[in-house]
């Protein structure tokens, strides 16, 4: 398994729903299950209010199908109330894993 691709995701929870954006980044789990692609995939916290989430596939077309599934698309659903700016998504190389 050569894991090259990968997703950083971090998200800023507006103030009052910090709880909320732990729930969404939790419950995110049970969607990326379903996707045979994404191969590693972690949600966690950075501060009290920055929660990010970081995905790694072998092809970039697993990215690619990651990007357009359901998990992006509820944030883009649910973003507004939620978060006090727009996500910092990033498309990332990866270098080395163990």
């Amino acid at each position: 398994m050569a894991l090259k691709f990968g997703v950083l995701a971090l998200v800023e929870a507006k103030p009052g729903k910090e709880q909320d954006v732990w729930e969404f980044v939790s419950g995110a789990r049970e969607i990326v299950m379903n996707e045979p692609e994404t191969k590693t995939w972690y949600g966690f916290r950075v501060n009290e209010n920055t929660f990010g989430i970081f995905d790694t596939f072998e092809t970039e077309e697993g990215r690619q199908a990651h990007l357009g599934g359901a998990i992006p698309a509820a944030l883009g659903e649910h973003g507004a109330e939620l978060l006090a700016k727009d996500p910092d998504i990033r498309l990332v190389e990866v270098i080395a894993v163990k």
